[in-house]
């Protein structure tokens, strides 16, 4: 479990407890960190804790939220080739066997990104615009709350479709996003194909 303040923890620790009890599981012990998803396990100490326990005790390790671990490639395929059992909360039809697609696509993903901002930092500069600035921290503020805004723009203007979709009777991660396929919708970043990680991040 992973998280920045006292709620996000809580509720997450919550969403475990209640998954394995539904499951008819135990839980044999509770591992907590504040790291950045996108560190690698040797970089997350508590969470190579909790994979040497679940290798110990042949457990399977279960996670509140999957995009905690979907952001770094190298870490999805090692716990793909790590001989442990795990289980997302929030997509539990993602296993060590499927893991290794994630990986892929999480490093697709920012490859994509990199060459994106290359991309409009050379029209930019051709457009003549200056890329420098003599105030990097308030222009590193001012690129964040723009990235945020973005964002809160894009859910709002998804809410009554995920609603209308909702009361249809579609419930799932996996049964929205293959809605949203299915008409063609594109993600926020422009890719034509949803999973149930994307709409994980729009619903959360």
């Amino acid at each position: 479990m992973q998280g920045r303040n006292g709620l996000g923890m809580e509720s997450q620790t919550d969403t475990v407890r209640r998954f394995v009890e539904k499951a008819g599981g135990t839980i044999v012990s509770e591992y907590c960190e504040v790291e950045s998803g996108g560190k690698t396990d040797r970089e997350r100490q508590e969470l190579s804790k909790a994979l040497s326990e679940c290798r110990r005790l042949d457990a399977t390790l279960v996670v509140a939220k999957l995009d905690r671990l979907s952001r770094n490639a190298e870490f999805l395929l090692s716990l793909q080739n790590g001989n442990v059992d795990f289980v997302c909360c929030d997509c539990p039809n993602v296993d060590r066997f499927t893991v290794g697609i994630l990986a892929l696509v999480a490093q697709r993903e920012r490859e994509l990104i990199s060459e994106r901002t290359k991309s409009a930092l050379q029209m930019a500069k051709r457009r003549g615009v200056h890329l420098g600035t003599r105030n990097p921290t308030k222009q590193v503020k001012l690129m964040v709350a723009g990235a945020r805004q973005a964002k809160t723009d894009f859910k709002s203007k998804m809410a009554p479709l995920l609603e209308e979709i909702r009361q249809a009777g579609v419930s799932t991660l996996q049964g929205i996003a293959d809605c949203l396929n299915r008409r063609g919708i594109p993600t926020r970043t422009g890719k034509s194909c949803w999973y149930p990680t994307t709409v994980s991040n729009l619903t959360r």
